[in-house]
């Protein structure tokens, strides 16, 4: 899946909204301390190795508390960042940098994290030498799903379906409640035509079920390596295969010989983390 940029968009400014609301309340009083006319400049470093990310909400930080500041990037996004190496300067108002900086930072720390994780997840996969895709899930916070999976694209990796409404994942609990698998991809069909449908599967004879009715991507949930080497073997070319469950890096190594078509890890986005950040002030005017 692809994130449509327009509503990405919406979404960073409506969520940095949001965060500086949170943050500075009915105004920054610390920030009031330092005379309204003083300038500054200040220089943003991680003090670990990474990937960068979240340049789009750093900036939406700015146009929306100040617009006069000004942000000069030395890295992409997507590049490595190396330790204690400068990758932001930021010149301006010194009230308005020192207000906006940690909700700046909290994006790009957070980001970046998620960034780096999906690359290395990414990377594993390359090695691997199968024509495997690593893929997110829907284990985000709440309320950042569309910039975690941007920073998960950015990693190299890519998206399964952004919500509830962009594909069909049909799971053991909606195939109860329709009465079968059958009947569940029948009712997909007719609710919403054309979208994607997985079915997820827990044994073989599920699996012979999905491919009948038309499945376009069967989730092989917690299946033995044996058993994904017989799914795929026996409705190659006729269906695409997931696989899902505990995928520790030796264990997406030996998924990735069944000859799957995807791998969908939880952990590049649910196990959060933050990249350490700092904001140095290199110099202080008083214009």
């Amino acid at each position: 899946m692809t994130i449509d940029q327009q509503l990405l968009l919406n979404d960073i400014q409506h969520h940095v909204a949001l965060s500086l609301a949170e943050d500075i309340g009915s105004g920054d009083i610390t920030a009031q301390l330092i005379p309204s006319e003083n300038t500054l400049v200040a220089t943003v470093i991680s003090r670990e190795a990474a990937v960068l990310c979240g340049r789009p909400w750093a900036e939406e930080v700015f146009r929306q508390l100040d617009d006069k500041v000004q942000l000069t990037w030395h890295f992409e996004e997507g590049d490595d960042l190396p330790p204690n190496e400068p990758f932001l300067t930021l010149s301006g108002s010194a009230r308005s940098i020192l207000t906006g900086e940690r909700t700046a930072l909290n994006y790009i720390q957070l980001l970046s994290y998620t960034t780096s994780v999906a690359r290395r997840y990414a990377d594993i996969a390359k090695a691997t030498g199968f024509p495997l895709t690593i893929l997110d899930t829907r284990k985000t916070i709440p309320s950042l799903r569309l910039a975690q999976k941007y920073a998960v694209a950015i990693g190299g990796a890519a998206n399964h379906r952004v919500g509830l409404y962009d594909a069909f994942l049909i799971k053991e609990n909606h195939i109860m409640a329709a009465g079968s698998i059958a009947a569940a991809v029948q009712q997909a069909e007719h609710i919403a035509p054309g979208k994607p449908i997985e079915i997820e599967t827990e044994n073989l004879d599920e699996v012979a079920q999905a491919v009948a009715a038309g499945a376009h991507i069967i989730m092989l949930d917690n299946f033995s390596l044996e058993d994904m080497k017989t799914a795929v073997n026996t409705y190659r070319g006729q269906v695409k295969f997931e696989a899902s469950g505990n995928m520790t890096d030796e264990h997406i190594k030996a998924v990735a010989a069944t000859g799957v078509d995807f791998i969908s890890v939880g952990a590049i986005t649910k196990h959060v983390q933050a990249i350490d950040l700092s904001l140095r002030v290199v110099k202080e005017a008083n214009l």
